[in-house]
């Protein structure tokens, strides 16, 4: 590796913080929210334009899912309430709770229409309770719910480096069009989703290369219910004749990518689009029906779901399913498994390395199997908001986030919605 020498510089601090959330995505923008409402001074430093990350510009539009899969709700708080805002504006559709596990095959169809209903062949399935949504209303509703809170949002700011000073973190380093300017904070929360900060810093963490995704709504489709009675591979949408398309590269593009390797990551960006908009007139000549169909957006985020995961003070695996943790700050079900819950223990939010550093949302402390139940955009929203309460706690600890009096978070959480509990030995039938 050639490498050239960069003479010692000073930094400019842009503005100091009690804690600093790295990444306006699901799970940061909730632990923004849930740290300024317990008082704290929070800055959100977001690299893009705009908040929700994969939710909005990933047009990921689908909140899979906020239940066990058999009729029980498990995630609450800061996720539920961005649901119920989105609906009050007409932006969100999701089953009436009387009919979550309902087994009834009309139903199921008829959400399955919706994006919904997701799983094997051979499952037993039921409603669940997801929520389809326009992502513009949820960009919306996110505004407004960091705005109300306080937090000092800055858009634009890329992660570039930890700050490490005696052992802790002091802070990040940005890079933008102003150059590089530094963000000090008592506790840091990486909610990059690629894990940067923590990398950054020096951290164990896992390693993975994916298929990317590429989502797009598609209008102008004529007589919707027909076609998608007939198997058309698109969902409906909260907007009349609008479709939501989740194109997956899978099948298509010839090799996984590394999330994290810029040229990885031009070669997706290109070979995707190029062969949505391929995929796109296949589907148009397809059928008369889409002869008039026109593209509305294409994301303008791939579709990364893993990349970097942290090796934090708990790993949580597959074989802790069904288990319950003294310590749940959160708990989850499967998008695609009905029946399969995980509670998230504090712990897997820590990192070893640095007691004033968290990771929230799908780059936490689980492993490659479990990972497919955390990284979905419902569980990303609840551990962020758990990450976000548990800093403000650490506050007057000195930032240490492992003094932090779990019983107390539970509490905290518990009385802002949240969920962290779950009756693992008399599961809903």
């Amino acid at each position: 590796m050639t490498t050239i020498h960069e003479p010692a510089r000073e930094t400019e601090v842009l503005t100091r913080c009690d804690v600093l959330v790295v990444g306006g995505g699901s799970a940061g923008t909730a632990a923004a929210i849930a740290a300024a409402r317990e008082g704290a001074r929070v800055v959100l430093a977001e690299r893009y334009g705009s908040l929700g990350g994969l939710a909005t510009g990933g047009l990921i539009a689908l909140l899979l899912t906020l239940d066990d899969g058999l009729g029980r709700q498990v995630i609450g708080g800061i996720c539920e309430e961005v649901t119920r805002r989105m609906r009050e504006k007409g932006g969100a559709f999701h089953p009436p709770a009387e009919e979550w596990g309902d087994e009834d095959p009309e139903k199921i169809d008829h959400y399955r229409k919706w994006g919904l209903v997701w799983g094997g062949a051979r499952a037993r399935h039921r409603v669940r309770y997801s929520v389809a949504y326009d992502p513009e209303v949820m960009r919306l509703v996110l505004n407004e719910m960091v705005t109300e809170a306080g937090v000092d949002l800055i858009f634009h700011l890329w992660g570039a480096d930890a700050l490490v000073k005696d052992g802790r973190l002091i802070g990040v380093a940005f890079q933008s069009k102003a150059g590089r300017q530094a963000v000090l904070a008592d506790i840091v929360i990486d909610a990059t989703g690629d894990g940067d900060v923590f990398a950054s810093a020096g951290c164990a963490f896992d390693h993975v290369s994916v298929h990317p995704w590429l989502w797009l709504r598609v209008g102008g489709v004529r007589e919707l219910e027909r076609v998608l009675a007939e198997g058309a591979p698109f969902f409906r949408t909260p907007n009349a004749e609008q479709v939501l398309f989740p194109w997956g590269s899978m099948a298509s593009l010839n090799r996984k990518i590394d999330a994290t390797n810029p040229r990885d990551l031009t070669f997706a960006e290109i070979e995707c689009r190029r062969l949505v908009m391929e995929e796109f007139e296949k589907l148009k000549s397809s059928r008369p029906e889409l002869a008039e169909a026109h593209i509305c957006n294409i994301a303008t985020q791939l579709g990364i779901t893993e990349s970097r995961r942290l090796e934090g003070r708990y790993i949580l695996s597959i074989e802790d399913r069904g288990k319950p943790f003294e310590d749940a700050i959160a708990i989850t079900g499967h998008w695609t498994k009905y029946g399969a819950v995980y509670a998230v223990p504090y712990r897997s939010l820590q990192a070893r390395e640095f007691p004033n550093l968290m990771a929230a949302g799908r780059n936490i402390s689980v492993d490659h199997r479990t990972h497919n139940a955390t990284k979905e955009i419902p569980p990303c929203m609840t551990t962020g908001q758990a990450a976000g309460t548990a800093a403000a706690m650490a506050i007057g600890l000195g930032g240490e986030l492992a003094r932090v009096d779990v019983a107390r978070l539970r509490d905290r959480l518990q009385q802002a919605g949240g969920i962290v509990d779950y009756p693992f030995d008399s599961p809903v039938s």
